[in-house]
This record gives C-alpha cells, structure tokens and sequence, in this order.
C-alpha cells in the first residue's frame, strides 16, 4: 500500500468523523445555533436580587424565552462618562427564540407595544419563590421609560418595579414622612388604645358569658343526641323489609301506570268513559218521561216502606201474622175465642 493511498484513507476518516460528531452536536441542542432568535433588553433602577441567568420570560404567564445577561450600565455604556453622571441601571437582556418572520414582526412592533403600555418586571413564581421576568400591558403614564444617553445594543423594552419593590418603596417613603411628633403621639395613641382595650376586657361579665356558653353547649348537646336518635330511628325504619316491600310495590305500581300511559290505556279510558256520559246524557234525553215515572213509583214505594217501619214498631205480631181473631158468641152469653 502507496503512502498516497494511505492519506486518502486518513483524510476520509477524518472527515467522516467530524461529520458524525458534527451531526451528533447538532441532535444534541446545537441546532439552536441555526434558529433565529430576537433579543430586547431593558432597565431597572433598583435591586433585582434572586433574578439569575436562564431565568424564564414569560409574556402574560406563556413562556416566551429566558434571561440571557445581566450587566450594568456602568460596564456595558457608561465606561467613558464620570462616575458623578451614571445612570448605575441594570441591565437585563432577554433572548426570545423565534421564526425570522416572527423576529421582524416583533422588531416592527415594539415601538408601538411600548407606546400600548408593554412593561417588563421581575415576579415570583408561585410557592418555589424564583425570580423571572414577566412581561405584560400596564399603565404607560404611571411607570414611564427611564431616562438614559446611549443608544441601546438591542431593543428597548421599559421595565416597572415589582410589587413588592412598590411596597417597600411605599413603606421607606411614610417612615421618612414621619417626624419625632408624630412617633410620639402614635406612641401616646397606642398606650391610650391598650388602656381602653384592658378596661373594656376587665368590664365584660365573664361568669354570664360563661353561663351563657355552658348552656348554648347543652342545648347543642341536646339538639345533637335528638339527631342521633332520629337518625337510629331512620335507619331501623330504612331496614325494615315492610318498607322495602311497599317501595317496591310502589315501584311496580309506578310501572305499570307508565306503561298504561306510554301505551295510551289512559286516553282509551277516558275517551271510553266520555261516550259512556255521552250514551247516557241521549238515553235520558229520549226517556224522559219513562224516567220521571219511575221516579213516581220510588216515592210511591218509599212511602209504603216507612209505613211499614212504623207498623212493626207498633204491632210487630200484627205486621207479621195479620189482625187478632174475631170473637166468638156461645151459648149462655158466653164469650169464647
């Protein structure tokens, strides 16, 4: 084998090898270095403690990208100014991974998102407490963009202070606001405010309250065992098989006329009976007079009835065997039967 054969042969292993190896970096994250991506950058004039590198950005609470530097505007734009006129912003860059279109559109926007109120602040995440970065529309008057002399590397995006940054500036504000004589009567205001709080509990009839409460209880305490009582008594009353028995009747009773209603019994019954009152109401009509004398006769025989009731209350044997035997005349003027 030629040495020439043999650096081909090299020369081809090499090549194949950084192929793979270059393929294998690209699987393993290095097409990130393809993607476009935007970057905006934005400042805080205060502290962003527990804000770090890779932090995540979200737009709204959707993941848009994550914190890619954190500087200083003394380092990254204020090298050739006095130390009396820096600005000492922080700086915070973000890199968002987009589409090219998507990176343009955005670049086109902003000037009018920013006008719209678009503010970038730190907030914490939930029960874990991490930094991010939020950003969201707020009020563009009430949180302004900060004042600076450069032109900015990337896109600007203002920034507002968190909440809790508000609260503490708030708060730093009233004690400032606060002088010696003020401290001093809210301190006599205090001292006044325990006094009347310990007249006031020294005042109130603790025994009564007492009793009051001991007696609530045993109502409860009453109340309570008629529930459990009731609910025994429910409960014997659910197990009875006699109930169970009903129930079910009452559910095959239930069926049935359900059934009898589904297959329209209910309307053949009704009509039904509807011709009957009809048949009846023609009846009557061409037997009027039939009608009226038997009505006559009811009477009639009514009455004989009660005079019959009232002849067995008189004379029952006479009702039921007829009249007494006439009397017989014998001889001698002697009276017989």
């Amino acid at each position: 084998m030629d040495d020439g054969s043999r650096y081909t042969r090299l020369g081809l292993f090499v090549v194949v090898s950084v192929a793979i190896l270059a393929a294998g970096v690209f699987a393993l994250g290095g097409r990130k270095w393809f993607q476009p991506t935007f970057t905006f950058e934005t400042y805080f004039n205060q502290s962003i403690a527990g804000l770090e590198l890779g932090a995540p950005v979200r737009f709204r609470g959707v993941p848009l990208g994550h914190v890619s530097e954190i500087l200083t505007s003394a380092a990254t734009y204020e090298r050739d100014i006095p130390l009396e006129r820096r600005r000492m912003y922080i700086v915070v860059r973000v890199e968002v991974n987009l589409s090219g279109r998507e990176a343009a559109q955005m670049r086109q926007d902003a000037v009018i998102l920013i006008r719209r109120g678009l503010r970038a602040q730190t907030q914490l995440a939930g029960v874990t407490g991490q930094q991010y970065l939020a950003l969201d529309f707020l009020d563009a008057a009430k949180y302004p963009p900060l004042a600076f002399d450069w032109t900015p590397r990337y896109t600007y995006v203002p920034s507002a202070p968190s909440i809790a940054g508000e609260i503490i500036a708030k708060a730093q504000v009233f004690l400032a606001s606060l002088n010696d004589a003020d401290i001093k009567a809210l301190g006599r205001n205090l001292n006044t405010l325990m006094s009347d709080l310990d007249t006031k509990i020294g005042s109130l009839p603790v025994a009564q309250l007492a009793a009051q409460a001991h007696e609530v209880l045993g109502d409860a305490d009453h109340t309570l065992r008629k529930l459990a009582a009731a609910a025994t008594t429910l409960d014997a009353l659910a197990s009875d098989p006699s109930l169970k028995n009903t129930l079910q009747n009452v559910a095959v009773i239930s069926g049935r006329l359900r059934k009898a209603a589904d297959d329209g019994g209910f309307d053949r019954t009704l009509k039904g009976i509807d011709e009957a009152a009809e048949r009846l109401d023609v009846l009557l009509a061409d037997n009027q007079n039939d009608v009226r004398g038997i009505v006559e006769d009811l009477r009639v025989t009514a009455a004989n009835v009660r005079g019959l009731s009232e002849s067995l209350k008189r004379y029952p044997a006479g009702a039921l065997f007829g009249p007494p035997p006439a009397r017989i005349e014998l001889p001698g003027g002697v009276h017989g039967q």
